[in-house]
Parts: structure tokens; C-alpha cells; sequence
């Protein structure tokens, strides 16, 4: 660790426990009584860089408001997960990443030297217009960060391993260093270093998630639209796989009984509702990440799909709710 690292990680370190880690007391849905964690940070940022260095800590079990990635610096801890009730060790230099409003703990003893984790934290609304739209581009990790809003038996947190060579550990190393001499532009330096963070987190789940390989051509090209509706053309498609525009669309509608434009459609309206249920966006910002180069097109086809506009739509999710 060279010099002006050691100083950020020392500095950070000690404002951990200067930080307010008084937690409020709400109750669950079902009446049970929890504890909330608020932001730490000033209110007019939208991201945190914290460190933990020490050889104990026994975190209060908690939830919080905003999306957080921790990292294991420097030896091993362990992470409490309410939802399964696991003891997670998280080694060094795995990640672990969690969402908002999931039950959280950190615990970690060590007789000798520090543990040093390096920690993340993304307000809710910021990370949905800054770096959702990027990571849209693969469904398994766009449905990780929007399925705890609509549905409780969805994963709350994601466990990764990264080498020690991995950029990963030099983009946090560069946040600390930022974030510990902050300056009037820090917040605009830290936003491209989350966001080429989150690119390597996302690879590094597709990784390790061992999805199972679509098995025929029509099922690997509805896996590629899924993970491209707001973009995708029957012409890349053909180019991507080698066959001819119209063997595609005849394979397709034999196979799937829909056309390639009634597929894409599907795939955007799914991921539209995804959006309207578990985000604060606008339909003007939906609209855009869906590629419908105006609103009026995304009302139109949204309303043709499910017969309803989509405020109509959202506000019959919440009476039913």
C-alpha cells in the first residue's frame, strides 16, 4: 500500500466511528419490530466511500435506504443476512453486494492485524438514473436490482469473488484516495468509477451466475432480446447468429408463434413494468431506457399491450396492493 492509500485508508478509517450509527426503529409488514440505518453521508451527495479498519466489529443487525458494495481489502469477515439467516464469510477480496431495505450485519474478529473493508454507498434514486440504465443491458443483473421492490422471495444481496489483480481493487483503492481529500468535483470523479465498478461486477456475475445455455437457435435469440429489447434489430440478430433476416422471423413464428417485433415488444412492456413498480423514474426517463425516441410511442405501444396507460396501469398495481 503506498503512502497516500495508507493515509486515505487511516482517514476514512478513523471517520468510521465518528460516523452517526444511531438507527431508528420502524416495524416489518408483518408487525416485527427491526432497526433502519440512515445516510451518513452529506445529503447532497449521492455517494459514500466508507472504511472499516480495526480488529473487531459486531455490527447491530440493520436495514438501510440505499444500495451499498463492500469489500473485502484486507483479510476475511463475515456478513449476517437476514433473509436466509446466513453467516456469509466474505474472503479477501470477494464483494458483497447489497440492496436496499436488506438486512444487514457485519461481523469480524481478528487477534493480529486489521481488517480493512472498503464500502460503497449509492443513494436509491441516484443509482437508478445514473447506472441502472448501463446495467439494463443484462436482465439477470437488472432484475438483481429491481425484483426486492416487487417481490420478497427475490435474492438480496450478491456474493463475488475477485483476484487480487482484478481493476476492481484499484477502482476502490482510487475512490478511498478521492473520497478521504474531497473536493467540490469529487462527486463527479467518484460517478464514472462506480459506474465502470458496477461493468466489472456485471461481468463478474454473468461469471459465476452458470446460467443454463439455451439449448436451441430461437432460444438464444429470445435470451439475446431479453438482454437488449431497448436496442435490438432483426438485422443485428441476423448478423449475430449468421442467418438471413427472413429465415430468422420464419424461425421464430414457427417455432414461438410471434414475430420477432411482437417479441421485442413483450420484452420491453416486461421490463416497463419492472420499472413502473419498483423505480421513482419518470415515464419520459422509462421511455428512453426502453429506446422509444419519444414518450407519445411508449404510451401507445404500452397501452395497446395491457390496455391501460401506464399511470393507469401503476395505479391499479397500488389498489390492489
Amino acid at each position: 500500500m503506498n503512502k497516500l492509500l495508507e493515509l486515505a485508508v487511516n482517514k476514512l478509517g478513523h471517520d468510521w466511528y465518528n460516523l452517526n450509527w444511531e438507527f431508528r426503529d420502524f416495524d416489518l409488514e408483518d408487525g416485527t419490530p427491526d432497526k433502519m440505518s440512515q445516510w451518513q453521508g452529506d445529503p447532497a451527495d449521492d455517494i459514500m466511500i466508507v472504511v472499516f479498519k480495526g480488529k473487531h466489529i459486531s455490527e447491530p443487525f440493520h436495514r438501510q435506504d440505499f444500495f451499498f458494495i463492500d469489500y473485502a481489502y484486507h483479510l476475511d469477515y463475515n456478513a449476517l443476512s437476514s433473509k436466509f439467516d446466513n453467516l456469509i464469510t466474505v474472503r479477501e477480496g470477494d464483494c458483497y453486494i447489497g440492496q436496499p431495505f436488506s438486512g444487514y450485519a457485519l461481523r469480524g474478529d481478528s487477534p493480529d492485524d486489521d481488517i480493512i473493508m472498503i464500502g460503497v454507498h449509492i443513494k436509491k434514486e441516484a443509482f437508478f438514473r445514473e447506472y441502472l440504465p448501463a446495467l439494463s443491458m443484462d436482465s439477470d443483473m437488472f432484475r438483481f436490482f429491481l425484483d426486492p421492490q416487487t417481490d420478497k422471495f427475490s435474492d438480496e444481496f450478491i456474493h463475488l469473488s475477485f483476484e487480487k489483480t482484478s481493476p476492481v481493487r484499484t477502482l476502490l483503492e482510487m475512490m478511498v484516495v478521492e473520497y478521504a481529500d474531497k473536493k467540490e468535483d469529487t462527486q463527479l470523479i467518484l460517478k464514472p468509477m462506480v459506474l465502470a465498478l458496477f461493468m466489472h461486477i456485471a461481468r463478474r456475475y454473468r461469471i459465476e451466475k452458470h446460467r443454463v445455455p439455451a439449448s436451441t437457435l430461437s432460444e438464444q435469440i429470445v435470451q439475446y432480446i431479453n438482454s437488449h429489447p431497448e436496442s435490438v434489430t432483426l438485422k443485428e440478430i441476423a448478423g449475430r447468429f449468421s442467418y438471413h433476416p427472413n429465415y430468422i422471423s420464419s424461425l421464430l413464428h414457427k417455432e414461438l408463434g410471434k414475430t420477432f417485433s411482437e417479441i421485442v415488444l413483450e420484452k420491453r412492456m416486461d421490463r416497463a413494468v419492472i420499472l413502473l413498480k419498483g423505480t421513482d423514474l419518470s415515464i419520459e426517463e422509462i421511455s428512453s431506457m426502453l429506446g422509444y425516441s419519444n414518450t407519445s410511442n411508449f404510451y401507445k405501444a404500452f397501452r395497446e399491450f395491457y390496455g391501460k396507460t401506464p399511470r393507469e396501469y401503476l395505479q391499479k398495481l397500488i389498489e390492489n396492493a
